[in-house]
């Protein structure tokens, strides 16, 4: 049952236990097969090892079907079908053409939305195997053990309504401090060959072991969860063939090549395609440094990313305690389901020559910017940027393993025999508990605090703005090892230029200060006046006594039956949490007919992020209360009418209400929303890209929101908007992007015949305030169960009526 009432603690197993973050961690009991030490205890793998025998006999009537070499991502997908027949319809074109019904194997959700919409759906557990992870609520302030005891205060509400869903649903609870989650599911779930989704865009880091891991929405993790076929747009796949390896001189790695690849591709080029790596290349880097790729692809919005089955993957199962997902892996490879066909044909072919790249930074501000370091100097030059450091950060999702620390580490050990300290703050951030307490006990954090750095909690802390740091409008730069570089993601300042680069290159710079450090070829004064010059650091990739699994009160219970009487707490006067109440469809009845007249609310410049939509930072203490996060509706998004940022027209402000013209966006919609107008968006190229932060659908759909017009869409983003209803279209000229305005009245013409399946466009008749009226044609990408989630107000609403009927 779900009881509304005063917030109680439970006692936590987590909370209970001593945060052991600068002693030895505690050597795990047997009892807690989920951990590992030194690679002596298996984990249950009952629920992890993919059922290949199966998925091999579904790719096998994909094969008779469509009668051709497959890629891997293609096997990995058609193994997963449905209904291959169905989705498949007969062979034909299907990359980007047709739409597939899929059953992914797993879920794991790192926040409150895709719990509170699955308590809506009334089943007592879910239908496949998930997990969920409290790794987005501890700002890092003076370190690891004071911010993760400040932050199970904070947020205990938070913690305890998602550790009791995880009890009521036999759902694995990751509680917080145990680590990010997309290292743990590297190191605990992921497997070659399987179809998982989670609700975090760098889901895809796990393809790391060979695997398709894609980033959804909570409603898409609600359809795995309740047993609904999860649909997906068929992607093209882009071939990247990598040849040899990295330069002698060291200081190129796996994050360099992703810095490069975005470069080339940009931010919106991997829209709708898998990329496929192949080639000798693959086969010289780590499990750990595949993921690291993996993790960024979706700075290019790639779907996912994936990489054949190597002995690296091997090794990092065996080591992380998975022998049997290894050796039914070994099994499944010989059976040719872990690579792609001989022959078999990519959309498009991209030649990479590792020997020809040099370490990288991206940025500012977008990851797609890339420079590579030795013309580095010349763009400062350029740009007129100081020649300064204000901050170093390593870890996040993207490069906090074993094998970053170790190199990290490395470095830190020669700055320390040469005298030298960091010249600026250097914060350090381990992906897990495993990989903190693996640390310590070789002696990596000792290294690092010895030179000046802070060792943070094993959360994803300043890479999502949870850095309180002193607050500062000046200009300035820092480097990370994250994946993400947008404005006032890191610490609200706009002014803040984040360069993204390896975890090797920053710790480098941090002992320097200067932007224009190249440790290829550069030297660092010593206090004593000489001239010092690093070595590249050769990382570890495996620890040679095993992997430390630290404190055991970390690791939930391996496959927990569900606990219906377990209570979900939800207080009716929280801040923090509120029952999510289904929205209502757009249609009388729910019978297929036009959108309501809308009023356009504003037009967007340029890119508009999810960071844009819905910030994070502060504001992640409120995802689980929609009303309240909703204040930050497009805090940061530019009005293309006026070119200010959070301002929005309201063109039937009435003075008599106290009612200005102008106000914030939050505050227009609010008003829109209390006059029940429905309203509608006009915005720009890759709207929605970066996180897959589901609010910045659902805040808008709250305060009445019923249609996006875009030049173009980021495809997480489109698929969110489409699961709570608000229909997204495309422009069909993207000149016609300034023919709308605010004030605008919007109509739809050709829904009605779109919804009942009798019509495939649709147009937008347009009335301006001077009465000029205007016909605007576009596309969309609505398949036909998602027009049924449209017409019911959305995809929830849908799966409840079939379950009712």
């Amino acid at each position: 049952m779900l009881l509304l009432q005063p917030k109680c603690r439970p006692t936590r197993a987590w909370r209970k236990a001593p945060i052991l973050l600068r002693h030895r961690a505690l050597a795990t009991p047997t009892s807690t097969p989920l951990a590992t030490s030194n690679g002596s205890i298996q984990k249950d793998c009952s629920t992890i090892t993919p059922p290949y025998k199966d998925l091999l006999a579904n790719l096998d009537t994909a094969r008779k079907i469509l009668k051709r070499p497959l890629t891997l991502a293609e096997k990995i997908l058609y193994a997963h079908l449905d209904n291959p027949h169905k989705s498949l319809a007969g062979g034909g074109n299907i990359r980007g053409e047709a739409y597939l019904q899929l059953r992914p194997q797993r879920v794991a959700m790192q926040d409150a939305s895709a719990q509170l919409q699955f308590m809506t759906c009334g089943l007592p557990s879910s239908a496949v195997p998930a997990s969920i992870h409290c790794d987005h609520l501890i700002q890092a302030v003076t370190g690891a053990e004071e911010d993760l005891k400040r932050s199970l205060v904070t947020n205990a509400e938070v913690f305890d309504f998602l550790e009791s869903a995880a009890k009521k649903y036999g759902i694995e609870f990751w509680g917080p401090g145990s680590g990010i989650i997309h290292q743990i599911v590297l190191e605990n779930y992921a497997a070659p060959g399987m179809l998982m989704l989670g609700t975090d865009s760098h889901t895809p880091n796990a393809g790391g072991l060979g695997l398709l891991a894609i980033g959804v929405g909570g409603a898409d993790a609600v359809d795995a969860m309740t047993g609904t076929p999860w649909e997906l747009k068929a992607p093209k796949t882009t071939g990247i063939h990598l040849k040899g390896n990295f330069p002698e001189h060291g200081w190129t790695s796996t994050k360099d090549l992703i810095l490069h690849l975005a470069g080339k591709l940009t931010v919106k080029g991997g829209t709708g395609r898998i990329l496929e790596y192949f080639g000798e290349g693959v086969f010289n880097q780590s499990c750990t440094g595949l993921a690291t790729i993996a993790n960024m692809g979706a700075e290019v919005g790639a779907t996912t990313s994936t990489f054949p089955y190597t002995p690296s993957m091997r090794a990092y199962l065996h080591a992380t305690g998975r022998s049997p997902v290894a050796d039914a892996a070994d099994e499944a490879a010989i059976a040719g389901y872990l690579r792609a066909d001989d022959g078999a044909e990519y959309d498009e072919v991209i030649e990479i020559n590792l020997a020809e790249l040099e370490p990288t930074l991206n940025g500012p501000f977008t990851p797609d910017l890339a420079t590579p370091l030795s013309k580095f100097p010349i763009l400062l030059q350029e740009k007129g940027w100081k020649d300064e450091v204000s901050a170093a950060l390593i870890g996040s999702c993207t490069n906090s393993s074993y094998e970053d620390m170790t190199r990290a580490a490395e470095l830190a050990r020669q700055a320390k025999n040469a005298g030298l300290t960091a010249k600026v703050p250097f914060l350090c951030t381990p992906g897990s508990e495993q990989i903190r307490a693996t640390m310590e006990r070789d002696g990596l954090t000792a290294a690092l605090e010895e030179v000046g750095a802070t060792v943070l909690a094993n959360a994803c802390g300043p890479c999502i703005g949870q850095w309180k740091r002193p607050e500062s409008t000046e200009e300035n730069s820092i480097l990370t090892s994250f994946n993400r570089n947008f404005k006032s993601r890191n610490d609200g300042n706009q002014k803040t230029m984040n360069f993204l680069g390896s975890p090797s290159v920053v710790t480098a710079m941090a002992f320097s200060g200067k932007l224009s450090f190249n440790p290829v070829t550069d030297s660092v004064s010593t206090p004593t006046g000489e001239q010092f010059k690093f070595t590249a650091p050769v990382g570890v990739t495996l620890p040679e006594n095993g992997f430390e699994s630290g404190n055991p009160a970390f690791y939930p219970t391996p496959n927990p039956k569900p606990q219906p009487d377990t209570p979900i707490v939800i207080s009716p006067t929280s801040s923090r949490l509120e029952v999510l109440e289904p929205f209502e469809s757009h249609f009388p009845n729910n019978e297929p007919g036009e959108l309501p007249a809308m009023t356009c609310l504003m037009r967007v410049r340029g890119k508009c992020t999810t960071d844009h939509i819905s910030a994070a930072g502060p504001w992640l203490k409120y995802k689980g209360h929609l009303k309240n996060i909703s204040e930050n509706l497009l805090i940061t998004a530019v009005n293309d009418e006026n070119g200010e940022v959070n301002v929005a027209m309201d063109h039937d402000a009435k003075e008599s209400l106290e009612e200005t013209a102008t106000d914030t966006i939050p505050k227009v919609a609010q008003r829109f929303k209390a006059r029940n107008q429905p309203w509608a968006l006009v915005v720009d190229e890759n709207y929605g890209e970066g996180s897959a932060r589901e609010h910045a659908a659902l805040q808008p759909r709250y305060y009445g929101c019923a249609l996006i017009i875009a030049r173009s869409f980021a495809r997480i983003h489109e698929t969110n908007l489409k699961k709570q209803g608000v229909l997204p279209l495309w422009l069909a000229d993207k000149n016609d992007y300034t023919r709308i305005s605010s004030g605008d009245k919007i109509q739809t013409e050709g829904l009605a015949e779109l919804l009942a399946g009798s019509r495939k466009d649709v147009f937008l008749r347009v009335t301006k305030r001077n009465g000029e009226v205007l016909l605007i044609k576009t596309t969309h990408t609505m398949s036909a169960d998602q027009l049924k989630w449209l017409q019911a107000g959305s995809a929830l609403n849908h799966i409840r009526a079939q379950r009712q009927s």
